[in-house]
């Protein structure tokens, strides 16, 4: 197996975005094929990455908490139809219906996200967010108490990621199995799989000879340590692991189970619940198609397809550490990634990943197609005999268009319509209109048409 390209593009990636350090893992028909760290767990003491290293997995803790749930009812302690109520003192009732444990599981409660989460991290950072007084589930579930008047749909309409519902599953399952939901994961899931250095407390991470430092990432500064949040973030995003322990946890979906669940309650994880809000684009590229949700929701996985198999998989982050599994059950393949910042997103190394191991071309990934057409047209431009001078640059998916002018600076994003052509077509909006911009590439040079004017890139 030729990882070359995939060690050079994680390589760039990190480096580009400054992301201290990263662990990955690639498995194969039930066995870890490669294993890798890049950069540095400890960027003061200039420690390394391994495959070792304990990393906060976020938001990949709620397929656990998931999986924890279907144990339980596979044992005849719940079912997923029951009303929520039921187990913890919940009461909004969104358009008078009963929020149930499925629609906990599936994100489909019909409240949009209360950004719990979000706030204290970001506060425990030093990046903004609000200072809350969470310590744990009890203090959620009364943070989301007010919710009614944040109802949106009808429970089972749609999507709407909602950590708090899976901070109320935690409490389902102490509720229903009389455990400590740290317990009751460790004994049912973590020790069956010789999951050995995965944790969820303090202590045990610290008392570890391999952690890395999380951190905020910041543009063009040093990053800045952070910390985890233990018992305020639980069942919906604190397990710390590893690489070689999540390809574990992989491979026993990949078995059927391994006995943590059967089989079919394991494929009911990713059978879809409700559609994701995410939309294929192939007109961006000019191909024939529909722009439809290519991604649905089950019970704490999603899924997709992937040149023409089903991919699934859950990201995770919490601001100072970022984290993604994925795996294709026909090809039996599957990855682990864990990185200790914010950067190049998780995913897209794991489709990366994951298409080098199928031996498919991953340059016809729709994110990479969007990143190269992007930024082979950034630079700098100059209109007739350098009269004006204008700059363009990428950001995330657009472009940024900027007429340098000391009196009046002009700045515009570009929203693309179509790439990979010879004429790459945008959009803007000036005074409430539509305003079309269209780049060209004509002998060797990117010229671009803006409103009256024509530029031609003179330099980067």
């Amino acid at each position: 197996m030729d990882t070359t390209f995939l060690e050079s593009f994680i390589f760039d990636k990190v480096s580009a975005t400054s992301l201290p350090g990263l662990s990955l893992a690639l498995i194969k028909n039930n066995e870890i094929v490669y294993a890798r760290g890049f950069g540095q767990r400890d960027v003061d003491y200039g420690l390394p990455a391994t495959p070792e290293t304990l990393y906060s997995v976020g938001s990949v803790t709620k397929s656990l908490t998931a999986l924890a749930i279907l144990q339980l009812a596979e044992a005849g302690k719940l079912k997923l139809n029951d009303a929520i109520d039921k187990y913890v003192p919940y009461t909004v009732k969104p358009k008078g219906k009963d929020i149930c444990i499925k629609h906990l599981l599936s994100h489909s409660t019909g409240i949009p996200g209360l950004a719990y989460a979000e706030a204290i991290l970001r506060h425990a950072s030093g990046v903004g967010g609000k200072a809350l007084a969470i310590s744990g589930p009890a203090d959620i579930m009364t943070f989301a108490s007010d919710a009614n008047d944040w109802v949106e749909t009808s429970p089972g309409e749609r999507w709407f990621y909602f950590n708090e519902g899976y901070a109320m599953l935690g409490q389902i399952i102490e509720h229903v199995s009389g455990q400590n939901y740290n317990d009751y994961i460790k004994e049912h899931i973590l020790e069956p799989l010789g999951m050995k250095r995965s944790f969820y407390s303090k202590k045990e991470v610290e008392a570890d000879d391999d952690v890395a430092v999380p951190y905020t990432v910041r543009p063009n500064q040093d990053p800045k340590p952070g910390r985890y949040l233990y018992r305020s973030i639980r069942s919906e995003g604190g397990l710390i692991s590893n690489v070689l322990d999540l390809s574990k946890y992989i491979m026993m979906y990949l078995e059927g189970g391994k006995g943590l669940l059967s089989e079919a309650g394991i494929k009911g994880m990713w059978e879809p619940r409700v559609s994701m809000p995410w939309q294929s684009n192939p007109s961006l590229f000019g191909e024939p198609g529909t722009s439809k949700p290519d991604t649905d929701y089950g019970y704490g996985l999603s899924k997709e397809q992937f040149f023409g198999e089903t991919f699934v998989g859950h990201g995770g982050s919490v601001g100072v550490a970022t984290a993604h599994i994925a795996f294709l059950p026909e090809s039996k393949i599957g990855v682990a990634l864990l990185t200790n910042g914010s950067g190049y997103p998780t995913g897209y190394f794991a489709k990366v990943a994951l298409a080098m191991l199928l031996e498919k071309d991953v340059n016809t990934l729709p994110f990479l197609r969007v990143e190269k057409d992007l930024s082979s047209l950034t630079g700098t431009f100059e209109s007739y005999k350098g009269t004006m001078t204008a700059t363009v640059s990428k950001s995330a998916d657009f472009l940024k268009f900027m007429i340098h002018d000391q009196a009046a600076p002009q700045e515009v994003i570009l929203v693309p319509e179509q790439l990979g052509q010879e004429e790459q077509s945008f959009f803007t909006l000036a005074g409430g209109r539509r305003l079309p911009v269209s780049f060209y590439k004509r002998d060797g040079m990117v010229e671009l048409i803006f409103e009256r004017y024509k530029f031609k890139r003179v330099g980067p």
